[in-house]
């Protein structure tokens, strides 16, 4: 298939994972994620790599914005880190809303559409620790998550995505081959 075929009114785009790009796992306020507690348990990961550095994208998001640009894509989906928003799984972080609103904006400035995923696998820790999502609670606040994301950026984002890979994550539970996108401390 050649990229004509694809047609003009096709929208090339470039995606991200907050836990794998942002870094800064406890700056300004972010609460640890599952993600975070998963890979400093030792013996998880084999050489004990972690993503409080990762590209540190938390800092550097306007250098990944005029690259997606100069790339020549016109989208750009980046998932939100909850535990950004909600450190605990329920008390809002304003620091936190207030960069990605600074991403959003940096995307609309340089003509890149912004496609915001709202959890691409990073609960908070503090909900993990009561349940996590076998927890009816945890639905609940994620809820209140959806609700303050969407006074704060509902405006600017027309774009969503819920759940990134909800069968991967949500459905199907972890087998000898296939690891589990919840990590499991």
């Amino acid at each position: 298939m050649s990229l004509e075929e694809f047609g003009p009114d096709f929208l090339w785009g470039v995606a991200t994972a907050a836990y794998q790009i942002e870094g800064s796992p406890d700056v300004d306020g972010k609460g640890p994620s599952i993600w975070d507690t998963f890979t400093h348990t030792p013996g998880k990961i084999a050489d004990a790599t972690n993503g409080d550095t990762a590209t540190d994208s938390y800092r550097r998001f306007p250098e990944d914005v005029a690259l997606v640009n100069a790339l020549g894509f016109g989208a750009y989906r980046f998932s939100l880190a909850w535990p950004r928003i909600q450190p605990d799984g329920r008390t809002i972080n304003q620091k936190g809303l207030d960069h990605y609103k600074r991403v959003v904006e940096s995307c609309l400035g340089a003509g890149v559409d912004p496609w915001v995923t709202l959890y691409h696998w990073d609960l908070p820790q503090a909900l993990e620790d009561e349940g996590g999502w076998t927890n009816r609670e945890t639905i609940d606040r994620f809820c209140d998550y959806i609700t303050v994301v969407g006074e704060a950026l509902g405006d600017v984002v027309e774009n969503w995505m819920v759940f990134n890979e909800p069968l991967s994550a949500h459905c199907e539970p972890p087998t000898p081959t296939r690891w589990s996108a919840t990590p499991r401390t």
